[in-house]
């Protein structure tokens, strides 16, 4: 069994800047790939940033250059530093590790208001 768990959820106002983090723990095979996706109600979840094995990272349009991902091999972490916050990136974050599987963390809530 994999857990994931992130900290960092909060309110921030727009234009400020929040980082988040995920630590997995457990039974970790191998891992592909880390990153964060997001969820509004009654929306799909969405990918915010991946980053591979290999370094390799990727981003949704709507994050680039305002969001940067990065990782800490030997504790199996990752983060997630967020500027220019917009009110339409309040959402649940959820971590995401795909190894054998994906795995989920239990997800923290982003809200973005003046």
């Amino acid at each position: 069994q994999v857990q994931l768990v992130e900290s960092g959820g909060v309110l921030v106002q727009p234009g400020g800047s929040l980082r988040l983090s995920c630590v997995a723990s457990g039974s970790i095979l191998t891992i592909n790939a880390m990153g964060w996706f997001r969820q509004v109600p009654g929306s799909q979840r969405e990918m915010v940033a991946l980053i591979t094995r290999d370094g390799n990272t990727h981003y949704a349009d709507f994050v680039k250059g305002r969001f940067t991902i990065s990782r800490n091999n030997a504790k199996n972490a990752i983060s997630l530093q967020m500027n220019s916050l917009k009110p339409e990136d309040t959402a649940v974050y959820y971590c995401n590790l795909l190894g054998i599987r994906p795995y989920w963390g239990q997800g923290t809530q982003i809200t973005v208001s003046s």
